[in-house]
């Protein structure tokens, strides 16, 4: 667990799903065969407005994404409703100033709480701790406890604080649609002892109650598999997977995989976890018996 850091969003800031609409906006210029400044001129801009914009550095207006599409060729018009969607998505999230913009949170762990909080979908593959939105308060506590040293011991507390409020995204009107893979080391692992893990175990018990919680184990016994390099998450941000951006989280840092190309392969490596996985069922039954067999 990162120690807490303040971080923030404008207008004019270099966005994951601005960069992912400037990347698309940018392959259909190159592959018409077209210069930036041609663009420009197209747009009555300047060249700098088409570099920005393909940069994700300033949120696209739909009548220029519509002029590009036409200048550009593109002819599919679910090409296009894929790049109105992000954009429309992308302006949204730069105007609003969510509760998070006030938080105490890791470095980069504000932008990845906006990302979540405008997805609709997230499919999420953890190997050693169980996935943040499922994590009891205790849980994460302990796991901060287990990150010392902190300045002030009291950034835990803000930390557990956090997590407490994204929680909410499972829960309301349109709720969070949650797919996890969960390998079954995560549900082994004491984090703060047996009685705090038998506690979590219980909750995500609870939890698969909900309609838009899925939850799957990959147990020991299916062996060798082609998530053990580490966890990922696949946000979509719209119907039929108009978007998706997968975030991993590194030593002290994230990575962002924004482009369509890369991001099917972490989509079609979650498939092939959730195929080799148990069934909900099974895996509650497997979740249940772990917790059983934990007594202090």
């Amino acid at each position: 667990m990162q120690k807490p850091g303040v971080s923030g969003r404008g207008a004019r800031a270099s966005t994951v799903l601005g960069r992912r609409l400037g990347g698309e906006l940018q392959q259909l210029r190159l592959a018409a065969g077209m210069t930036q400044q041609q663009a420009a001129e197209y747009l009555s801009a300047t060249a700098t407005k088409v570099v920005k914009m393909e940069s994700g550095w300033v949120p696209v207006r739909d009548p220029d994404i519509r002029a590009l599409c036409q200048l550009y060729g593109v002819t599919q018009s679910k090409v296009l409703a894929s790049l109105l969607d992000i954009a429309k998505t992308d302006r949204e999230r730069r105007k609003v100033r969510g509760w998070w913009d006030d938080s105490m949170l890791p470095g980069g762990q504000a932008g990845y709480i906006a990302m979540e909080d405008a997805a609709l979908r997230n499919r999420q593959w953890q190997v050693a701790l169980i996935p943040g939105l499922f994590q009891t308060a205790e849980y994460t506590r302990a796991m901060g406890v287990a990150d010392m040293p902190w300045e002030d011991v009291d950034q835990i507390e803000a930390v557990v604080a956090v997590r407490a409020r994204r929680r909410q995204r499972l829960y309301g009107d349109a709720p969070l649609q949650m797919h996890a893979v969960i390998w079954e080391a995560a549900l082994r692992q004491l984090i703060g002892g047996q009685a705090i893990m038998r506690r979590q175990l219980e909750h995500l018990r609870e939890l698969a109650d909900l309609s838009n919680v899925h939850i799957q184990v990959l147990p020991f016994w299916a062996g060798g598999h082609t998530g053990i390099g580490g966890p990922f998450n696949i946000l979509s941000f719209g119907e039929d997977e108009a978007v998706d951006v997968v975030h991993m989280d590194a030593p002290r840092s994230e990575i962002w995989v924004e482009d369509a190309e890369r991001s099917a392969v972490f989509v079609e490596m979650f498939n092939g976890l959730s195929r080799k996985s148990l069934s909900p069922y099974d895996s509650m039954q497997l979740i249940e018996s772990i917790a059983k067999g934990m007594s202090e």
